[in-house]
């Protein structure tokens, strides 16, 4: 298998328009899984609580933050999401000269959920992370399969001043600042020798391992990335086209670009075949103190071919039941040892009337043209709507009780666009 994945991006002022900073991220997953959204609400916990993550236990927070994830279905962090505090993460697979083969401990999609949870800035959440990375590690599948498919993984955090990127080798990571303009990470190491925060050891371990002379000037991507270059290659071209488009759109980047460039498929950044791209986000979030953010996620396969269903966070917020997967407790595969035995059917109701429209579109031509058009109207018309929030803001008295449903709703006229 030759694994590829993921592409994450930010722009902040002045490369936007509106003095907004805007995310997207493709999560490019395995062609037969599920991806969903789902909200966590915030929540309290008496000290010595346990979080059960995907493998293993961690503490708990006293308090955690309410979360909207895009996630695989059958686990528990998040290829990508947001918090009400308008911080928002992706993560990438990356592979380095270190292994990545350890046992079963943190992925880095548990890592994507907890900093979302626990922290209430991009810097705080660059923080959580890398603690826990230091205190506990990563490792374990990050398929629903026995293939041992592992990596290292690479972050990018927002908020509505900044962004980091952060990149891990094991244990050991370094985080770059992003203030100003625009940036995108792939699956490749892409911080070099601008590294504004890293771990106590970096630079003393790459000696040691003698990919680092200590005599030059560091250079992380150089250090840590894997010797044989074939899956930074591969890789690259997706990096360096999704850069050139961001630039191509430099001082007027808005949600609309950042969802046209998601669903390119020249660049491969839209992922087709064994890989592909499961779910998509782009969120919003104005520079404005205190107003709220608009999350969009598609939490279906290829955003072509989906619409970007806006959420706004508000009070008394319910599950998002069109594209929450059934549930199967202590009796899911994953959960057993040894796991991964069988996969039980994790389709939403989205998902399956997506796989409908999806061969209609395939195979009857004007039927499917006008599923598309219905969507892409759809699509326009809530980002009319959602400018309106963007612009004056979200009161929760007079605006709240509209949009407890805004996603779940717009999920349902979705459906309805496949068959009008």
């Amino acid at each position: 298998m030759f694994p590829t994945s993921c592409d994450t991006f930010v722009a902040l002022p002045p490369s936007t328009e509106g003095q907004r900073v805007v995310f997207g991220k493709n999560a490019d997953r395995p062609s037969d899984e599920v991806q969903e959204v789902v909200y966590f609400r915030a929540n309290d916990y008496v000290p010595g609580t346990k979080v059960e993550c995907t493998y293993i236990e961690v503490e708990q927070a006293a308090h955690t933050h309410a979360v909207v994830l895009s996630r695989p279905a059958w686990l528990w962090g998040a290829e990508m999401g947001a918090n009400e505090h308008q911080v928002c993460i992706g993560n990438e697979a990356v592979w380095g000269r270190e292994g990545c083969d350890g046992e079963e401990a943190l992925l880095g999609m548990d890592l994507v959920r907890l900093g979302l949870e626990r922290a209430d800035t991009a810097e705080k959440a660059l923080h959580v992370i890398t603690d826990l990375l230091e205190r506990h590690g990563t490792g374990g599948s990050c398929m629903e399969d026995n293939c041992n498919f592992t990596y290292h993984n690479s972050f990018l955090i927002a908020d509505r001043t900044e962004a980091w990127v952060l990149e891990t080798s094991g244990q050991r990571w370094a985080a770059e600042r992003v203030t100003e303009g625009f940036r995108n990470i792939s699956n490749e190491y892409s911080i070099t020798t601008r590294i504004d925060k890293e771990h106590p050891k970096l630079r003393e371990y790459a000696k040691s391992q003698g990919w680092w002379d200590g005599v030059s000037e560091f250079n992380f991507a150089q250090a840590y990335s894997y010797m044989n270059t074939a899956r930074i290659e591969a890789s690259d071209s997706r990096y360096c086209e999704g850069k050139r488009m961001m630039e191509n759109s430099n001082g007027h980047i808005t949600a609309q670009t950042l969802m046209e460039i998601l669903r390119d498929k020249k660049s491969g950044i839209n992922m087709e075949g064994a890989f592909l791209s499961a779910g998509s986000m782009v969120s919003v979030i104005p520079g404005v103190p205190g107003r709220s953010g608009v999350h969009y996620f598609t939490a279906t396969p290829d955003p072509e071919r989906s619409v970007f269903k806006p959420f706004i966070f508000v009070p008394d917020i319910r599950q998002l039941k069109h594209t929450c997967s059934p549930w199967y407790g202590e009796d899911d595969p994953v959960k057993q040892k040894p796991r991964f035995k069988s996969k039980p059917d994790r389709k939403h109701p989205l998902f399956l009337k997506h796989e409908v429209a999806s061969a209609i579109i395939e195979t009857t031509k004007e039927r499917g043209k006008q599923i598309l058009q219905n969507m892409r109207d759809l699509e326009k018309k809530k980002l009319a709507e959602m400018e309106v929030f963007l612009v004056k803001g979200v009161d929760d008295v007079d605006d709240g009780p509209s949009l407890v449903n805004l996603f779940s709703n717009t999920a349902q006229e979705e459906m309805e666009a496949y068959s009008n």
